[in-house]
């Protein structure tokens, strides 16, 4: 007997418990920096931002389980994850916890990737779906960069949490540029079909002025 795989239910809704989750992780980031600038407190930061990692799976899961993917969520999931990336990376990097060249690393790819995105989106690209490789290496940097920040804390265990920082770290960025290279052929594709609907669409709304311009001409 074959398994049947129930496809994703999109809806139009905006207030679904996956999309409020996003919401309330935006929100975080200020309390992230506040923590690290202001009450420098580098483990009360590292501890919010993975969970603010954590919670990106715990709302990809909710949304699949309870057929909650909703067409903003698809849109506002990853950008949610790029603001993380780059305010968390980016705060991280000037409060001197994670190595220079491995910040910057990440954040150009956050950046190039992210820009690609915005201006081909505006040029009629169709959506672009973050595949496995890219979640894995999203995962992976997720445990690094709260690590990286951990072991700067002054913990007894700042050690083991340099290692961890590492250990997760190149293997995700390795991933996450794997996946920015994946994402090339499947963006010139998407926007060659966006373009394309859009011009049959924009056609056929000519075809149909024109046809009623017509009838209009022979009426009278």
């Amino acid at each position: 007997m074959a398994l049947r795989v129930e496809p994703d239910v999109e809806t139009s809704r905006v207030l679904t418990l996956p999309n409020v989750i996003t919401f309330v992780r935006l929100a975080c980031l200020p309390v992230f920096l506040w923590l690290l600038f202001v009450q420098e407190d580098r483990l009360a930061a590292a501890v919010l931002l993975a969970v603010l990692g954590i919670t990106d799976f715990v709302d990809g899961y909710i949304a699949r389980r309870f057929h909650q993917v909703s067409e903003l969520g698809k849109v506002l999931d990853p950008t949610a994850d790029r603001l993380l990336f780059i305010v968390g990376v980016g705060g991280i990097m000037i409060d001197g916890a994670a190595p220079l060249w491995f910040s910057l690393l990440v954040l150009a790819r956050e950046v190039v990737v992210g820009a690609a995105m915005v201006i081909l989106t505006a040029l009629g690209m169709k959506r672009v779906d973050v595949s496995w490789w890219g979640k894995a290496g999203t995962l992976a940097l997720m445990v690094s960069f709260p690590s990286f920040l951990a072991s700067e804390s002054g913990i007894a265990t700042a050690d083991f949490w340099r290692v961890v920082g590492w250990g997760f770290g190149v293997p995700g960025l390795v991933l996450s540029y794997y996946a920015a290279f994946t994402y090339l052929p499947v963006m010139r594709r998407n926007l060659a079909l966006g373009r394309a609907e859009r011009a049959a669409s924009s056609q056929g709304s000519s075809q149909g002025s024109s046809q009623g311009s017509a009838e209009v001409e022979t009426q009278l």
